[in-house]
């Protein structure tokens, strides 16, 4: 089974060639056939020598994964349907999605604001009104 190109980015799609799959005896639900079906799918993605990873986005996604990877290869792992189909679909919608959002560009940079003149103000009245109603609540000394 042969999967279609998906495109992670612009100018970064992902190949079937750059994939490597790995299918094992999955733990989870799968009735009398759990025991002999290898329905547990790893699938893994060089993220340091694939030739379609652009170099600008090679930086940024290792830096971003570096706890994750291991050699500079990304493994995802799925088991959590009984079909193999399945499961090869779920482990590559994973990847497809850790490896998105580990090139995607960093935030812009926040600017830093000032509170306005009326925001100040209005702070200020609120904490002082809060401050009456707590001061009113209190026993008197003199009682």
């Amino acid at each position: 089974m042969t999967f279609p190109p998906s495109q992670v980015r612009p100018g970064f799609i992902l190949r079937e060639s750059d994939l490597t799959w790995r299918f094992s005896r999955s733990s989870g639900p799968g009735g009398q056939g759990v025991n002999t079906s290898d329905s547990r799918v790893e699938v893994s993605f060089d993220v340091r020598r694939s030739p379609s990873l652009p170099e600008r986005l090679r930086e940024r996604t290792l830096t971003r994964l570096e706890g994750r990877l291991v050699d500079g290869v990304l493994t995802v792992t799925s088991s959590e349907h009984r079909s193999q189909l399945r499961n090869r679909e779920a482990a590559l919608a994973r990847l497809t999605a850790t490896l998105r959002t580990a090139s995607e560009p960093p935030p812009q940079a926040r600017r830093p604001t000032r509170p306005s003149a009326g925001a100040v103000q209005r702070r200020i009245t609120g904490k002082k009104q809060r401050a009456r109603v707590l001061r009113q609540r209190r026993a008197d000394p003199e009682d």
